[in-house]
């Protein structure tokens, strides 16, 4: 779980104009390891991207990785207005 949290802050860092502002909470329910991202307000769209191919693609990459367990990784972004 450290691993997917590096690895999501690795990816996302180059992509903002503020990394200091880059927050990642986890969450843990039945089912779900959900990852909250927030950043701030004006990177939200370099995070989501041009029809959200960004997006989709951090996603991808994130949801890729094996975890230990039955539970399912979720990335949601968090607009941070």
């Amino acid at each position: 779980m450290k691993d997917l949290q590096e690895l999501v802050l690795m990816i996302v860092s180059p992509l903002v104009t503020k990394p200091d502002e880059i927050h990642l909470e986890v969450v843990e329910s039945e089912d779900f390891l959900e990852y909250n991202l927030t950043v701030a307000p004006d990177d939200i769209g370099r995070i989501i991207g041009k029809q959200g191919r960004v997006a989709k693609a951090i996603r991808t990459i994130v949801y890729s990785v094996r975890t230990n367990g039955p539970k399912k990784v979720r990335l949601n972004i968090i607009d941070g207005k």
